[in-house]
């Protein structure tokens, strides 16, 4: 044994209590937390920029998204993503804290979600009755749907708050919460064996089609919502087992990557409307997969062909992640750690955008400047609200380096809480 630890084991040799403060306070701070897998925030930041170029209305951007060449888009890149950061992020709070921590947890992240929802309506709300009159030639609340709203605001209001009038805008965060609200259950189911998690999912997705579970979106219809947490919570705990290690993703493989590809690439034609315009035995072909094409219950053919494109994405990149740590893709992974915010950004810019448009006009230049000065307000935000959650105001600044003296009769002072 060496002299270090002679001195550290021997009772005679106890460290003082400055001393252990000090290395405690050095044990704290080198605790650094694993650097975060780029590919989740890249992906991520990739889906909010689609989701906003694809909820202009009018963008012709919009004709190049993903949407346009195969069955799955950027929702099913959100809601995977957000699948597998939700194992990361809550996973952990279940293991140290416990299964009612962790419960709370996702309570409150589904109350913060829920507050966001609102927030977005009222917010989009307000700008199409401004705008509608403020601009005589167009009416922005029945281009939002909203009517209902405006004529019945009584009714509407407790409809709104129940989560049972979902105007087709606004649909993706109320199918968000009742996903993360299945969290707890999965975690439970996970304990007693991790496949009961997959299990559990395929079960109440084939549940939902087969007895149509769906929410009301409408009171004066029988519309549901059109994103179904009940059948979009399969792509969405397909993203949790594999980030929570339940269920692993295939190692890569040519012949694997090969099926994908082709499987991907044989999409395409059956997916883009100009190219079954021009060969229209194409539409009969995609008749027949109709139901794999659903949006609102999540086909299954957009759940395969994302897995497809997942795994390409995957393989291309193995070994190669840190490419994506250059300085070149920091925007977009910026925007990734800071989805939430960046989405409702978004949403409510896009809206903007197609108001602007109905103004200046859909030629190249007004499509270029509303689509990428919406883009670089998005970039420029996901920085902002980075900066804003480092809590800079708890930031001391550099400040002369105290003697040792000096510092040891500080650890010995009351610390004061920082306010809030």
């Amino acid at each position: 044994m060496n002299k270090v630890n002679e001195h550290k084991l021997s009772p005679n040799n106890k460290l003082r209590p400055e001393t252990q403060a000090i290395e405690h306070a050095a044990q704290v701070i080198g605790a650094v937390k694993k650097e975060r897998d780029p590919r989740l925030d890249f992906f991520r930041g990739v889906a909010m920029l689609i989701i906003f170029v694809a909820h202009v209305p009018g963008n012709y951007w919009a004709k190049f998204i993903p949407a346009r060449f195969g069955p799955s888009d950027a929702a099913e890149m959100f809601v995977f993503c957000s699948g597998f950061a939700a194992a990361i992020a809550f996973g952990g709070t279940f293991r140290r804290s416990g299964f009612f921590m962790g419960t709370m947890r996702i309570v409150i992240r589904c109350v913060q979600l829920y507050m966001a929802h609102l927030g977005l309506f009222f917010v989009l709300a307000t700008i199409c009755a401004v705008a509608t009159a403020y601009f005589v030639d167009f009416n922005y609340i029945t281009k939002l749907n909203l009517p209902y709203f405006f004529n019945n605001t009584s009714e509407a209001l407790g409809a709104l708050f129940t989560l049972t009038y979902v105007p087709n805008f606004f649909d993706i965060m109320p199918m968000y919460i009742g996903v993360l609200a299945l969290v707890p259950v999965v975690i439970l189911l996970a304990r007693v064996h991790p496949y009961l998690v997959p299990a559990f999912s395929i079960a109440l997705y084939a549940a939902s089609w087969q007895w149509q579970l769906e929410f009301p979106a409408e009171p004066f219809s029988d519309r549901p919502w059109f994103f179904n947490p009940l059948t979009w919570q399969l792509l969405f705990f397909t993203g949790f087992a594999i980030s929570a290690g339940w269920i692993k993703a295939p190692p890569p493989n040519k012949w694997l990557l090969m099926g994908c590809i082709i499987f991907v690439l044989a999409l395409v034609p059956i997916s883009n409307w100009p190219i079954m315009r021009a060969i229209p035995e194409l539409k009969d072909i995609r008749a027949e997969l109709i139901l794999g094409f659903k949006k609102t219950n999540f086909g299954l053919l957009r759940w395969l062909h994302f897995l497809a494109l997942a795994y390409i994405c995957v393989t291309l990149l193995k070994g190669r992640e840190d490419i994506l740590r250059h300085r070149y893709f920091k925007p977009l992974i910026k925007c990734g750690q800071q989805a939430l915010p960046v989405f409702l950004l978004g949403m409510t810019l896009s809206w903007i955008g197609g108001i602007v448009l109905d103004q200046i006009g859909r030629d190249a230049l007004g499509l270029s400047l509303v689509n990428l000065s919406g883009m670089s307000i998005l970039i420029g935000y996901a920085y902002l609200m980075g900066w804003v959650k480092s809590s800079p105001w708890r930031q001391t600044g550099n400040k002369p380096v105290q003697s040792v003296a000096q510092s040891n009769k500080d650890l010995n002072r009351p610390v004061a809480q920082p306010a809030e």
